[in-house]
């Protein structure tokens, strides 16, 4: 038997400090695995669920839903049921407080600034969520009965399934609805249901949305639109030209014997709901509706202003609008011979495409160019039929995974040429929604971040960024129309920019007066009647469709507002090392967030530590 030599006293030391070393270690190195490896699951959990509760959600996100972990799936159009919504806020309290359990100097910077954001919506959400019948899911001016439709009728097919799942959705529409209607019954129990005038709106959207007529002559929407997105599969040879025949029977049985008839019953229920009694009026009018107004703004914008500090922030802007025109006018008389003929004529583009490409050749200097290939872009017309439910414009988002392929709708009804078209293309093109959303799309790809990223929306950070960038193409306009000689039209630009602020300044102030000072639809008309609005139909007009859409107008400008706040901010703190770029790398590189978050984040970013600007 070998015999051991002994250890001496200064050996055996050496080991217990290198042991109580080691063990430290192994001790740090759990725990900053332990909250990352909470933090995974988490994350992890929180975005399956969401994605596969919520198909048609699942869809516009997520272009490969396999690549994420999730081919395993059944179509579901997400239906409203209280034992669920209960079940959910107790599984969202839960979620929370595992959130609030990590330490987040454990955690990489990305994980960290997404946990910040994690807490802050789901606080707010749970906030709202005692609130329980404040939500008005058929709103008039936007809700699910006519949202529904075009996002059914503009879901891409990129493959069999996506043909499969879209018929699994419709054939569910019926039960949706049902349940949205319960919803309402709910609601009118409670002393919430919507005015009688407002339902009535509502039924008469469900009896021309859908017709029986349109569906047997083959003209409705949900049938063209049908057609023209399995062509493209039939060229590709993903199916045959006999399956799309089958899937077009498929599609004509559904519509006619479940959309049909969903929209049939949900407004024959709602007839029985009407209350000529309840009249129109704010959130303020209800018995906790400040409290659920301040509230819906932190949702809905992003800033965690209080209502009163944001109508004196409006007021002021105002006045400086006021005054920028006033100033404009009385300089140059020949603006308002200019406004007087309202003629954009000759405004040196006429086409969509040749306006983008404008755009972006101005924005080079100041925005930071798309991570990859150059995003192709098609300009499209809404169809007709889809003309009276669609807004002006709007940019079709791309799923996370699939940024190469962009679209944006004009709806020529309601958007003309010339300079309104130009700043429309800004708002939704370059550098607005679709640029902001292919830069963070790919950008998030590329740096590995989480897909749960992919579940907060922020209106203000979106709608905000798309208006400060709309401004901005008033400015390229002014340039691009002194290029060509037409300085009255230019100087004309500018004063148009100013009075759109003006005008989205005024309608936001109405949304808190209206919302929060329950100001009635009389003291909106003396409003309107200082600013030259006469008509007392145009008035009631304005007040009806602020009621309907509690913080629309505050999304947008409020958002771009604090835009203009945080980049004053980043002026101060970067000093002379301050530059356009550089404030907006920092905004799109932090992607969608709160403004609370995105301050705490500018005061701490180092811009010293930035080659050329990039971090």
């Amino acid at each position: 038997m070998k015999k051991h030599s002994p250890i001496s006293f200064r050996q055996m030391l050496f080991g217990i400090v290198f042991l109580a070393a080691f063990s430290c270690m192994v001790i740090f190195l759990f725990s900053f695995r332990r909250d990352q490896k909470q933090f995974d699951s988490i994350t992890a959990r929180l975005f399956a669920d969401e994605m596969k509760s919520n198909t048609l959600s699942m869809h516009y996100t997520l272009a490969n839903p396999g690549n994420f972990g999730l081919g395993d799936y059944e179509p579901v159009l997400a239906c409203y049921d209280a034992e669920r919504a209960l079940r959910g806020q107790a599984e969202s309290e839960n979620t929370l407080a595992a959130l609030k359990a990590l330490r987040p100097e454990k955690l990489s910077e990305p994980d960290a600034y997404l946990l910040r954001l994690l807490v802050r919506t789901l606080e707010n959400s749970l906030a709202l969520s005692r609130f329980t019948y404040y939500d008005e899911p058929l709103s008039p001016a936007s809700g699910t009965q006519s949202n529904l439709p075009i996002l059914l009728a503009e879901y891409p097919f990129r493959c069999r399934r996506d043909v499969d799942d879209y018929l699994a959705l419709l054939d569910q529409v019926d039960d949706y609805f049902d349940s949205v209607l319960i919803y309402e019954q709910e609601k009118a129990a409670a002393g919430l249901i919507m005015p009688g005038a407002f339902l009535k709106e509502v039924r008469e959207q469900c009896d021309t949305i859908v017709t029986k007529e349109a569906l047997e002559n083959g003209s409705h929407f949900l049938q063209t639109t049908f057609r023209e997105r399995l062509a493209p599969l039939v060229d590709g040879k993903v199916i045959t030209a006999g399956e799309a025949a089958a899937y077009e029977d498929q599609n004509e049985r559904l519509l006619k014997t479940v959309l049909l008839p969903a929209y049939t019953a949900l407004g024959d229920g709602l007839i029985l709901l009407e209350d000529d009694s309840v009249l129109p009026a704010g959130l303020a009018a209800l018995p906790e509706g400040q409290m659920y107004y301040e509230q819906l703004l932190i949702s809905e914008t992003g800033s965690y202003r209080p209502a009163a500090e944001i109508r004196d922030m409006l007021t002021m802007q105002f006045s400086r609008e006021y005054g920028e025109i006033k100033k404009l006018a009385e300089e140059y008389p020949e603006i308002v011979e200019w406004i007087a003929k309202n003629d954009w004529e000759a405004f040196p583009y006429r086409d969509a495409s040749q306006m983008l490409y404008d755009l972006r050749n101005r924005m080079k200097e100041d925005f930071p160019d798309l991570p990859g290939n150059p995003a192709s872009i098609a300009v499209k017309a809404v169809s007709g039929s889809l003309e009276p439910y669609c807004a002006p414009a709007f940019y079709l988002t791309v799923p996370l995974d699939a940024t190469d392929s962009n679209s944006i709708y004009i709806n020529r009804s309601k958007t003309p040429d010339g300079l309104e078209l130009y700043t429309t293309l800004a708002h939704e093109g370059y550098p607005g929604h679709l640029y902001q959303t292919v830069y963070h799309n790919r950008s998030a790809l590329a740096a590995g971040e989480r897909p749960a990223r992919e579940l907060l929306w922020y209106g203000g950070y979106q709608e905000g960024w798309a208006v400060y960038v709309e401004f901005r193409a008033y400015d390229y306009a002014a340039e691009l129309l002194t290029e060509n000689g037409q300085e009255a039209a230019a100087l004309t630009a500018r004063l148009e920019a100013h009075n759109r602020s003006l005008q989205l300044c005024l309608y936001s102030l109405m949304d808190i007066m209206i919302h929060y000072e329950n100001a009635s639809l009389q003291q909106i008309a003396d409003l309107l009647q200082q600013f030259g609005v006469q008509d007392a139909d145009t008035a009631k007009s304005v007040y009806n469709y602020i009621v309907q859409s509690p913080c629309n107008y505050p999304k947008y400008y409020l958002g771009y507002l604090e835009i203009l706040s945080l980049r004053e901010e980043a002026r101060k703190l970067w000093g002379a090392d301050y530059t356009d770029y550089r404030f907006h790398l920092f905004f799109l590189d932090s992607g969608p967030s709160d403004f609370l978050s995105l301050r705490e984040r500018l005061n701490a970013y180092d811009i010293t530590a930035a080659e050329d600007g990039k971090p």
